[in-house]
């Protein structure tokens, strides 16, 4: 066989059908696409699944293999659940509808491309997957080799610190250290990880202790109102999930979203952990009411959710984005960029660029920024709608020394979280420190196998 026919042979357009792939299949998908594109795609492991399978990651972008300053970081993680296996199947389209939308030089994808790195994991959970069946609901595979469900291994905030202490990064599951490690290397802004077995945009918190974030049944970040707005972006343009009954054996969801803690409590879940200690705005999305539905299914389930896959990626563009700088003129790492009215667990911070990404609904917003050994920097900046124009509003701060200071502060000191959070009926309590996890009731339990 010629190579020249082996190449067509290996082409995207021959390889991928709408079916379900195999771990083997899905890699071989993936190292030909990086092969065939190499100057707006890249492929990368962020480790290794218990039984050694590579978790490949596939990076595009028009500078693809690392950051670019005020390039924002987007991702999207499916098949956390190894018997969800909707989202891998749509992620593998994405990729093909994002490398045939830019070599068509087709503007949604040309614009994509070019004002943000979009990283796809198309499986957290490939051992999962492997020994997944076919039942609608209750299928094995969910778990990963070791019988452990992923989405309740992550650390928790609202879970004491003598639990925590007890599962150490020694316990968690290979699959949960990689991510972890993950959101180490890149300053991601914006995320989603796909499961399956409902029709809703779920968005954090998915836990709580009791504290001041409980209101009404709903556990309540600081940055509620841009979490329904993601969540509404998704099911609005979603052809069915908007409607919120569209699944026989799910409750009815207004418009389709629900905060995670209200739909029941879920200690150790991934998109809290990304909210809160990577910065990283995360939903949850139910894309199938099965689990594993048919093969045949997958068109429909395609046509479904593309608009919202895209239409979501824009929405890394929300709010502000800038630099922080020292007197110098240097940018610094750890400059605590805060803002009034959203006192977030673990402050908002500037990475190793200097860089700060905050996603903000269009509006005044007040900012205060602290480093150490400079004056507190505050200012007001009138927020427009980014997504539309492919970026963010862009701020730099440029901060002053303090003349004269007693502050012993390392200059690379970095901040910590906020140690309190008020409880209700006045006493206060620390996100990962004290209090316990909420008791499941019975029925959040039962849901708990749904997802």
């Amino acid at each position: 066989m010629s190579s020249l026919f082996l190449l067509l042979f290996l082409t995207p357009a021959s390889m991928l059908e709408f079916r379900y792939h195999t771990n083997q299949e899905m890699e071989q998908y993936l190292l030909q696409v990086n092969a065939s594109n190499p100057d707006i795609t890249h492929l990368y492991s962020i480790g290794q699944s218990v039984l050694g399978r590579e978790l490949w990651v596939l990076a595009l972008s028009v500078r693809p293999r690392s950051h670019t300053v005020s390039i924002p970081e987007f991702k999207y993680v499916a098949n956390m659940h190894g018997n969800e296996v909707v989202g891998r199947e749509l992620m593998l389209q994405l990729v093909d509808d994002l490398v045939r939308g830019y070599r068509n030089n087709e503007s949604w994808s040309t614009q994509l491309l070019n004002s943000s790195r979009i990283h796809i994991l198309p499986t957290m959970n490939p051992d999962g997957f492997d020994v997944a069946d076919t039942h609608c609901q209750f299928s094995q595979g969910r778990w990963n080799h070791n019988s452990v469900d992923l989405n309740r291994n992550f650390p928790d905030a609202f879970i004491g610190l003598r639990k925590q202490q007890q599962l150490n990064e020694d316990k968690r599951e290979a699959e949960v250290r990689a991510v972890m490690d993950w959101l180490k290397t890149e300053s991601f802004v914006l995320s989603a990880n796909l499961h399956g077995g409902a029709l809703v945009a779920n968005y954090p918190y998915d836990n709580s202790n009791g504290g001041s974030e409980l209101m009404g049944g709903a556990s309540v970040t600081p940055d509620n109102d841009v979490f329904v707005h993601l969540a509404k972006v998704y099911s609005h343009n979603h052809a069915s999930m908007h409607q919120g009954n569209v699944c026989q054996d799910s409750r009815p969801f207004l418009d389709g979203i629900t905060n995670g803690y209200q739909w029941y409590p879920l200690p150790g879940g991934m998109q809290d952990y990304n909210y809160i200690w990577a910065q990283c705005l995360e939903l949850t999305l139910e894309v199938s009411c099965c689990k594993f539905p048919p093969a045949d299914q997958l068109p429909v389930l395609w046509t479904d959710n593309r608009k919202s896959l895209l239409a979501f990626m824009k929405q890394v563009h929300l709010g502000v984005k800038g630099r922080v700088f020292d007197g110098s003129g240097v940018p610094v790492q750890n400059a605590v960029v805060e803002v009034k009215g959203r006192r977030n667990l673990c402050p908002f911070r500037t990475d190793r660029h200097g860089e700060y990404y905050r996603l903000l609904l269009p509006g005044n917003y007040s900012f205060t920024v602290t480093y150490p050994g400079h004056e507190v920097l505050t200012a007001t900046l009138n927020v427009p709608y980014g997504p539309d124009q492919f970026s963010a509003m862009k701020h730099d701060f440029l901060l002053q020394r303090i003349a004269t200071t007693t502050d012993k502060t390392p200059m690379n000191a970095t901040p910590t979280c906020n140690h309190t959070l008020q409880q209700v009926g006045g006493a206060t309590v620390g996100p990962t420190w004290s209090g316990s996890a909420v008791g499941l009731s019975l029925v959040a339990m039962l849901r708990t196998l749904m997802d």
